[in-house]
């Protein structure tokens, strides 16, 4: 059983589930996307997502039979605490190459657009840092003041789209598969290994739901659909504003809110998505090492959990900065590389739980 005290209510996971989706992916997909899909990126993009649904179907089934317990908790009451071991090894590798990851992408950012002059470490330890005294705050001030990020987010995303309306080319849109159906499938192998693939994480967050009538997989469903939708929008708009170079601009909507310029009054309002950017991966960084300290904390029986916050952001951190020789090198870790790791460490243990469970569930009812 668990320990904390479950003080989150449905809304406010789901609104977790969305921020951890949706946070830095409304920056970073679109260029991926249309340099593997082209215009068909889109499409791209709800096949993953029709992935994730299935995905989350898997996690929400788990939760209902072990509705307090973690990952790590119900695995040992499923396949025994040795075999828990040999899971969750490869899986809290997984989660911390992502803390990393995130970092990563956000020094590459900052390098590339805004900062130049500053070295990279300092983003690095700068987000870590932040993010570590949050989850030390707690999951209710997390989803509390993520709610407003979130919000934020949103509303700026929604102002740069609206104002780069008059250099849009509905025609860019087409032809839909110039190059047959193969580059489709490439799109959504990348949009399944990020963001979607990645939801599994919240295996270990969801025993912090309060129990109430709040129908949490309504809530949680809803989030993967606006996630869809947001991100099919972002996509679109970056197609008819840049067309085929779009998929070589790695912040490609950084790069559309500079095309912003109304009565020459509006302009170079890049700055909000840069800040949208570094809201959408702190987020999404917080998120990552609450579940990556608890899911240790409770690996390593360990009764205070806030010792390893500290110690694992610098891991992160350390890490962030020697995983990858340059750029080029981590974007093609994450188009390539990624998905089939994250299958690997942490798709197939939630199918193979799930299926577990489900045979001991019929076992049980035949039994009786």
């Amino acid at each position: 059983m668990m320990k904390k005290k479950i003080t989150v209510s449905s809304r406010q996971m789901a609104m977790l589930f969305l921020s951890f989706l949706t946070g830095s992916a409304i920056v970073n997909i679109p260029a991926p996307l249309t340099g593997a899909a082209h215009n068909a990126a889109w499409v791209s993009l709800w096949i993953a997502n029709g992935i994730g649904m299935l995905l989350l179907c898997c996690v929400l089934y788990l939760h209902r039979k072990y509705p307090e317990l973690t990952l790590i908790q119900y695995s040992r009451q499923a396949i025994g605490r040795v075999s828990t071991v040999i899971l969750a090894i490869p899986f809290f590798m997984m989660t911390v190459m992502m803390l990393s990851n995130i970092v990563v992408d956000i020094g590459g950012f900052f390098k590339s657009t805004m900062m130049r002059e500053t070295p990279t470490y300092v983003f690095s330890f700068l987000i870590l840092f932040t993010a570590a005294l949050t989850v030390r705050s707690g999951i209710e001030v997390m989803a509390r003041m993520f709610a407003l990020l979130l919000i934020t987010i949103f509303i700026f995303s929604a102002i740069v789209m609206l104002l780069t309306l008059p250099v849009y080319r509905v025609e860019l849109l087409m032809p839909l598969f110039p190059h047959g159906f193969k580059p489709v499938l490439h799109g959504a192998y990348i949009a399944y290994g990020f963001p979607y693939a990645e939801l599994v994480l919240f295996s270990m967050v969801l025993p912090f739901v309060r129990k109430d009538q709040e129908p949490l997989g309504k809530f949680m469903f809803s989030s993967l659909l606006i996630s869809g939708i947001s991100l099919t929008f972002v996509i679109m708009c970056t197609i008819m504003a840049l067309g085929p170079i779009s998929g070589n601009l790695k912040f490609s909507l950084f790069t559309l809110a500079r095309l912003i310029e109304v009565a020459e009054i509006i302009e170079r309002v890049e700055s909000i998505m840069g800040i949208t950017l570094i809201a959408g991966s702190y987020m999404k960084t917080t998120i990552v090492l609450f579940a990556i300290n608890l899911g240790l904390s409770q690996l390593l029986r360990i009764q205070d959990e806030k010792i390893l916050i500290f110690p694992i952001a610098f891991f992160a951190a350390m890490l962030s900065l020697t995983l990858f020789k340059n750029e080029l090198e981590f974007s093609r870790h994450v188009g390539t590389v990624w998905p089939l790791f994250i299958t690997l460490t942490g798709v197939l243990p939630i199918l193979l739980l799930t299926i577990v469970t489900m045979v001991k569930s019929r076992q049980k009812q035949t039994s009786s």
